[in-house]
C-alpha cells in the first residue's frame, strides 16, 4: 500500500480510484460507451457487423437516458485520499 500511495502522490496527487470516479461522473456516458464498444469490437463485430452495433447503441442510449430520470447517487467531487 505504501508503494501505491507513493505512486499516486507523485502522479495525480490523489488515489487513482478517486480520479477515475471524477472522470466517470463528468463524462459517464462516454466511459460506458467506450467500454461497451471496446468489448463489442473485440468479441462480436465479425459475427454481427456494425449495423447491428448501431441498433444496439441506439437502444442502449434510450435506456441510459430513461434510467437517469430515476437514478440518484451521492457523489463527492474532488474527493481526496487520506
Amino acid at each position: 500500500m505504501d508503494f501505491y500511495k507513493a505512486l499516486w502522490s507523485r502522479i495525480g496527487g490523489r488515489p487513482w480510484t478517486y480520479i477515475a470516479r471524477d472522470i466517470y461522473h463528468r463524462v459517464e456516458y462516454l466511459v460506458l460507451i467506450s467500454l461497451f464498444i471496446g468489448g463489442y469490437t473485440i468479441g462480436y463485430t465479425h459475427i454481427a457487423g456494425w449495423k447491428w452495433l448501431l441498433g444496439i447503441m441506439a437502444t442502449y442510449t434510450i435506456g441510459y437516458i430513461h434510467g437517469h430520470f430515476f437514478w440518484g447517487t451521492e457523489y463527492v467531487p474532488g474527493q481526496k485520499g487520506k
